[in-house]
């Protein structure tokens, strides 16, 4: 996999959205009449770590603060964390980070998004350590840097099917000093409740 054009493909899939459909579909749904809305999350996550092939399972959760439409376009705030289950043979991930979503108000039930997310990792190594440059590392903190994309499908009034997927940057024991974890999350949405409202 070539992480380098992951993030340039991103781009260019948000670049190359309908916006005129995106301006009508806003009348089109139901939600967009809406103010403010608190959602949970919560699903599971293929990570690829980045460093010498090693992979994680993990578990991601998290919170949404959904704000306003505008333009077609509905801005979250979103807070999230990840926890390995399955350590892998190298290095284990865990992160919590922090927000702006930006939702595309494309129909009633599908929802495509873009995000940017920032906060802070521990890269925590296998037994004895993970050994580069002479050097044996136990574990290591950094801060995180995470765009991604994904959509959130309708189920029901409360309840949403999640995909997302996350190309992060952290620091980390390789010769250019980053590493380069993707990340890919199946997961359930569930919609507390609108704040706000008469």
């Amino acid at each position: 996999m070539n992480h380098d054009r992951i993030v340039p493909a991103l781009t260019l899939l948000l670049a190359t959205l309908p916006w005129p459909c995106v301006a009508s579909a806003q009348q089109a749904s139901p939600t967009a009449t809406q103010d403010i809305q608190l959602s949970a999350f919560g699903g599971v996550s293929g990570v690829y770590t980045g460093l010498a092939g090693s992979r994680n399972l993990s578990i991601t959760a998290g919170l949404d603060l959904a704000l306003s439409p505008w333009q077609g376009m509905r801005p979250i705030l979103e807070v999230r964390a990840s926890d390995p289950i399955d350590h892998g043979s190298t290095v284990a991930q865990k992160d919590v980070l922090g927000g702006l979503r930006l939702d595309f108000l494309l129909g009633r039930r599908l929802h495509p998004y873009g995000d940017f997310l920032f906060g802070r990792g521990e890269l925590k190594y296998a037994a004895g350590g993970y050994n580069f440059n002479d050097f044996t590392y136990l574990a290591s903190t950094t801060y995180v840097y995470s765009p991604g994309a994904g959509f959130d499908f309708d189920l029901s009034t409360h309840f949403v099917i999640k995909v997302d997927g996350q190309y992060q940057f952290w620091d980390g024991p390789t010769a250019s000093g980053k590493v380069h974890p993707a990340i890919g999350t199946v997961g359930l949405v569930y919609h507390i409740g609108w704040l706000g409202m008469p």
